[in-house]
């Protein structure tokens, strides 16, 4: 019965994981399109903005923020039934706390752009879109493979992924900036 429990909890902490990513991935495509929206002429650029205040509240405060909680209820829950904490938990624990730090940036510049505050471009911003990406990956690998080593070897491919990510980053943006002259 014990073993059943866990596995509810697990499925519990996974299920909230999905939703707090597919929020931090969304949330900050939506700080871009209203970044974005400033270069508009008025009455478009109030309108566009308006609206995106409305589904940033409403994504940033009815899914992300719950998510995020659940998944540090569910989470610890499942450590502590599960009795032990592996080596390679502790990196993946950390990866987490910067996750939460992650988060909690995103909620500075989310208060922020609620109040008309534009601090970054969109071209920072689709980069700061990427760090959830990058989280997500040394997470997984951490939880899949189970090993320091690999870990080793998934930081590598991280890092080669984090440069890859530029790259495109300033392709599309060079792109965007021809089609648009």
């Amino acid at each position: 019965m014990h073993d059943m429990y866990y596995f509810y909890i697990k499925a519990l902490h996974i299920i909230f994981i999905v939703t707090w990513f597919a929020g931090l991935f969304y949330i900050v495509r939506l700080f871009v399109y209203h970044t974005e929206a400033q270069a508009e002429e008025e009455p478009r650029r109030s309108i566009l903005q308006e609206q995106f205040r409305i589904m940033m509240k409403r994504l940033w405060f009815g899914i992300t923020w719950p998510s995020a909680v659940l998944t540090l209820i569910f989470g610890p829950w499942m450590l502590i039934l599960y009795g032990s904490v592996p080596g390679w938990m502790w990196a993946k624990l950390a990866f987490v706390f910067g996750l939460y730090i992650y988060h909690f940036f995103l909620h500075s510049i989310h208060k922020g752009l609620q109040k008309g505050v534009f601090r970054y471009t969109s071209t920072q911003l689709r980069v700061w879109n990427e760090v959830a990406t990058l989280f997500l990956v040394a997470i997984v690998f951490l939880v899949v493979l189970k090993s320091m080593l690999s870990m080793i070897w998934a930081l590598v491919g991280l890092i080669i992924f984090a440069v890859v990510l530029m790259i495109a980053i300033r392709v599309y943006k060079s792109l965007r900036e021809k089609k648009s002259r």
